[in-house]
């Protein structure tokens, strides 16, 4: 599981920070968090093939979070099998996307593209495979927003060596005990913990233009990485109200609060040139954090 951060900037892009978008690669997955201008640019220059890309998830439609679809669909569908393509986003996400499909020329048909969208009450699982769910919760921003959690399930892992002691091969029975089932082998009954242990599923959170709120703290409860926006310093306190967007506290106080092992800040204020005050501030709120940057990669 690895994160490229493609874009770290507020909503003006600056010669060292573009504007957002995130690539999550899980396996045979490859999920954008948001797209803002230029990003597929920025997928070039960090080496991610955009035909990876498999879902889209949207926070909220400020340009400088989707900016770049357009760009980004007609370029995935310009291959000879049919992509497929998930988006998933607030209200409106549908007629919006029809916008962009419509202010182009562009051939829709070679493309398999299935628009989705969400209005969360809480935190709520939206999409689930074998590996993975991703969850979703409503955020309060100036606008419709949602913040996302990609939760790997977890797994158990067994031991071979004990399990062939007692006389388990391969098989069903093996499926059993991996399904958390005892079984019973020559007369003797044989539990999931005597031959495996689970395997913890990580998971990660993204929470983009919000001011702190309950939702945001249950949705990245007990986190591996929380990558949350830090737009202000916290002497901007009064910008952050009025524009609802979070500070470096705002940031610490969800970590903090949400009991998460690392914390990322992002998107940043064009005010600031460099990282190195938010970097320095973000970290007396919580000691593990740090800044990203443009083609960082965070593996979990």
């Amino acid at each position: 599981m690895e994160v490229t951060f493609l874009g770290t900037a507020c909503m003006v892009p600056t010669k060292e920070r573009n504007v957002q978008g995130i690539f999550l690669s899980y396996k045979n997955e490859g999920i954008l968090i948001d797209c803002g201008e230029g990003t597929q640019r920025q997928m070039n220059l960090a080496g991610i093939n955009r035909h990876k890309v498999t879902t889209i998830l949207v926070t909220h439609w400020h340009g400088d979070h989707v900016g770049g679809i357009i760009g980004l669909l007609q370029t995935i569908s310009n291959k000879d099998e049919l992509p497929k393509i998930e988006i998933y986003g607030p209200k409106e996400t549908k007629k919006r996307v029809q916008h962009l499909l419509d202010s182009v020329v562009f051939d829709s048909s070679n493309l398999d593209l299935k628009v989705f969208e969400l209005d969360p009450k809480g935190v709520e699982t939206f999409k689930e495979k074998r590996d993975y769910y991703i969850q979703c919760s409503p955020m309060n921003h100036t606008t419709p927003c949602i913040a996302y959690s990609f939760v790997e399930k977890d797994i158990r892992k067994i031991n071979m060596a004990k399990a062939k002691k007692l006389g388990l091969e391969e098989g069903p029975e093996m499926g059993k005990i991996q399904t958390g089932k005892s079984i019973t082998i020559n007369g003797k009954k044989i539990s999931p913990e005597d031959i495996s242990v689970i395997k913890k599923g990580r998971k990660i959170t993204f929470i983009f233009d919000t001011l702190p709120n309950e939702n945001s703290f249950d949705l990245a409860k007990d986190s591996d990485l929380l990558v949350t926006e830090a737009v202000y310093l916290s002497n901007m306190k009064e910008n952050s109200e009025k524009y609802k967007h979070m500070t470096t506290e705002d940031a610490g106080l969800i970590a903090n609060k949400a009991n998460v092992k690392k914390l990322i800040i992002t998107h940043f204020s064009q005010r600031y040139k460099t990282t190195d005050e938010l970097e320095e501030e973000i970290k007396t709120y919580f000691a593990n954090s740090s800044c990203a940057f443009d083609f960082m990669k965070v593996k979990i």
